[in-house]
């Protein structure tokens, strides 16, 4: 018999503050999602062409799924080849009253042949903020991230970390690209490494002589970075995810790009009975093993959403009813 999990203190106190939410079994599945259990083995993961979709899509654009019950999780991934004159990616931004579409209107409004949810977001009463950079045709909607405040372990005091968060970039001519950046005077950067930063010890920023102008015209940053220059490098700490539960194992959203320059897309399904998500690690092994070169993690839990021909394909975690509205998405047009 396994032992007994250990419930983290984060879990535990999402236990006391929704009791009344708890009473089935289903919501505490949901609760227990996040716990690690056995670790993802992508050499026995087997990624079958979703024929039924790809049908109705352009041979530049394939569809591949995987389901698994050791341990349980679903998974589908979108590879774009972005050389297709008649393929493009590039990033979206709600244009709703309340700055926040789902992804199903998204493709609806655009008719796009895919949309994924990209970048973190928050609400202030009923206006929303795209939470990084968010970059679209050209126009800055916000700028990068400067730092972030998390409390010293030790101290209690309030620490100022400096931060260069990963971000993916297209082109304009479409050509794809995962970087650390940061923006000054409306100029949009890329920064070679990420802040040294670890929890307690804030580092400083590159200095800006090593700063180099971005070639994007279409951008939005998430993180933290999965993968780059081939090798899987988890930069959560350097992009100060500490302190938060965005490393554990979530519902997840991912972009990445292969060594020839196709574009992936992925959505891991969580939070249910039949796929309970994935840590970071987990998936940016998903993503190493499939060619990417360089990846990056997107905004994931309730916000996870991949559409297909307008069809979102993996379903909601258990207990959320209706699919969540974002304020950004990485969009594939088709002319079709």
């Amino acid at each position: 018999m396994s032992p007994s999990p250990v419930i983290p203190a984060s879990v535990r106190r999402v236990l006391r503050v929704s009791a009344p939410l708890v009473a089935s079994v289903g919501c505490v599945f949901v609760l227990l999602a996040c716990l690690r259990r056995d670790d993802v083995d992508p050499r026995r993961i087997e990624w079958k062409p979703v024929d039924s979709v790809n049908a109705a899509l352009p041979e530049s654009i394939r569809v591949h799924a995987f389901e698994s019950d050791g341990p349980p999780l679903r998974a589908w991934y979108v590879r774009i080849r972005e050389s297709d004159p008649d393929v493009r990616t590039h990033v979206v931004a709600a244009d709703d009253d309340d700055q926040r579409e789902t992804c199903t209107e998204i493709a609806k409004r655009t008719n796009a042949a895919v949309v994924l949810n990209a970048g973190y977001f928050g609400a202030d009463g009923a206006k929303t903020y795209h939470s990084g950079l968010l970059l679209e045709n050209g126009r800055l909607d916000t700028a990068a991230f400067d730092y972030q405040t998390r409390e010293d372990p030790n101290s209690k005091e309030k620490l100022r970390y400096e931060l260069t968060r990963g971000a993916i970039g297209f082109s304009a001519d479409d050509h794809a690209d995962i970087a650390y950046c940061q923006t000054k005077d409306k100029v949009v950067y890329e920064v070679p490494e990420p802040v040294n930063n670890e929890l307690g010890r804030p580092a400083t920023r590159v200095p800006r002589e090593h700063w180099r102008v971005w070639d994007v015209v279409d951008a939005v940053q998430a993180g933290p970075v999965l993968v780059r220059d081939g090798v899987i490098d988890v930069t959560d700490d350097e992009e100060v995810f500490f302190g938060t539960t965005i490393p554990l194992v979530h519902p997840r959203s991912a972009a990445g790009i292969t060594a020839d320059g196709d574009v992936i897309l992925m959505v891991v399904e969580g939070r249910r009975p039949e796929s309970r998500g994935v840590d970071l690690q987990e998936l940016a092994l998903l993503m190493h093993a499939i060619g990417c070169v360089e990846a990056l993690n997107l905004d994931g839990g309730g916000s996870s959403a991949l559409v297909v021909n307008g069809q979102r394909l993996n379903d909601l975690p258990v207990g959320q009813q209706h699919e969540r509205a974002v304020a950004s998405a990485l969009v594939v047009d088709w002319q079709r």
